[in-house]
């Protein structure tokens, strides 16, 4: 259609399964169809007919062969890139958006935590530098929620980048760093019995509290079947099933395998507690939601959980799925305030099971009406307003590094220069292999 040249970047493989930041590029990518022609551009397949798709391997392409993608683009909303990727996004000369609505810094710090210590201060360097020389290049940023932007505006504070040509005639902000949470699917949920095609020990009877996503180390799926003895009391035929993908990297899944191994230790794997490494193709997902009686989402008490912005609780509010949340970030708070379900503390096994067992015994239905009520907030193309003003604003402001004490570059310049050898490097291994 006529309008701007948009094109979505993202780092998560898209295709049949979908990670968070993949979904999150896919349905921005739809909204933004609406008001121009856009390009959504992605490692893996297509994410779905009819949206326009280029193929982007950023681990193995040099970010020089971006500039044929990239050339025309009037607007490029994205995530933080490696300071290569970020150099051409910022040569194209289109209107960037950054898009921080992932706290991956804070993750990392978690992420890391078992892995050397130089290696994991190489990497929390590298992850902060990254959104800070983003935040440099950028025109305009979004997050997902006020208390991420309040994070997002203290690392612009840090960095210099507040200076008074971004403050003067816009005290707020909001022109250059605005809101736009994640939303809620409109597809109608899919039928099935995935759950108990998968799994012949859960019967037609029992009740299945459903854990989906990924296992990480900055969750706490430890807590969830610690607290499965107290609620079987209460709920004999109840199961839980953690389905989600266990990271491949050995410091990274540790919280799987406590959880896993608390389940045998209790006698409750493969009978009450069940692990399905696997992540569920995105246009299936609907079907094990609609089969589960509860979610659960328990979380460490950290920053990446008071910042976070849990993109698994959308589908739960899509599928009417109530579910038990640890408290302490922003949709916890409306699952509280709607009445979907029930906020505990962190690692508080008992309050878990008291809430499981509660919101089992009131039923789905009884929840339909928060739902409907919190879905109706969370609609795409509402949420997405500020976006779309981005995109298609007539006057491109300054890159917010123009107003820095120090010139926006491709990244603090020895440690870039260095992360560009570790991926040629990475590159030449891989052809000589």
């Amino acid at each position: 259609m006529a309008g701007p040249r948009i094109i979505v970047l993202t780092r998560d493989p898209t295709g049949p399964a979908l990670g968070g930041n993949a979904i999150r590029a896919t349905e921005l990518a739809r909204v933004l169809a609406a008001h121009g022609d856009v390009t959504l551009a992605a490692p893996g397949e297509p994410a779905e007919a009819g949206l326009p798709f280029a193929h982007a391997d950023w681990d193995a392409r040099r970010p020089s062969e971006l500039r044929a993608l990239l050339r025309g683009a009037d607007a490029i909303v994205a995530t933080p890139q490696s300071p290569g990727i970020q150099a051409e996004l910022r040569r194209s000369g289109a209107r960037l958006v950054l898009d921080l609505y992932d706290p991956y810094p804070l993750a990392v710090l978690e992420a890391y935590r078992g892995a050397p210590a130089l290696r994991r201060r190489v990497h929390t360097t590298l992850t902060v530098d990254a959104f800070t020389e983003a935040l440099r290049a950028a025109h305009h940023v979004i997050c997902a929620s006020e208390r991420q932007r309040d994070l997002w505006l203290g690392l612009m504070l840090g960095a210099g980048l507040l200076r008074a040509g971004n403050y003067d005639g816009d005290p707020t902000l909001r022109g250059r760093i605005d809101v736009v949470p994640t939303g809620v699917s409109t597809a109608p949920l899919p039928a099935g019995r995935p759950i108990r095609d998968r799994l012949p020990q859960i019967a037609a009877e029992d009740d299945v509290v459903l854990w989906y996503g990924g296992l990480w180390n900055w969750v706490d799926p430890v807590t969830a079947v610690r607290a499965m003895p107290e609620l079987r009391e209460h709920r004999a035929g109840a199961k839980l099933v953690l389905l989600g993908r266990v990271p491949a990297a050995a410091h990274q899944s540790g919280m799987a395998e406590r959880a896993r191994a608390l389940a045998g230790e209790l006698g409750l794997e493969d009978r009450s507690v069940f692990f399905l490494d696997a992540i569920v193709p995105y246009a299936e997902r609907g079907a094990w939601l609609r089969e589960a009686d509860c979610a659960i989402s328990t979380h460490l008490a950290d920053l990446e959980t008071r910042f976070a912005f849990r993109s698994r609780i959308l589908d739960f509010i899509w599928a009417g799925l109530p579910v038990v949340c640890t408290r302490g970030d922003a949709l916890s708070e409306l699952v509280e305030r709607e009445g979907l379900g029930a906020a505990v503390p962190p690692g508080d096994a008992s309050a878990v099971a008291a809430a499981l067992a509660r919101v089992l015994a009131t039923g789905r239905d009884a929840y339909a009406a928060g739902f409907v009520r919190a879905a109706g907030e969370l609609d795409w193309p509402t949420l997405a307003e500020p976006l779309v003003r981005f995109v298609t604003g007539h006057a491109t402001p300054p890159r917010l590094g123009d107003a820095a004490l120090a010139p926006a570059m491709p990244g603090p310049p020895v440690r870039a220069l260095a992360t560009r050898a570790l991926q040629t490097g990475r590159r030449l291994l891989r052809l000589n292999r």
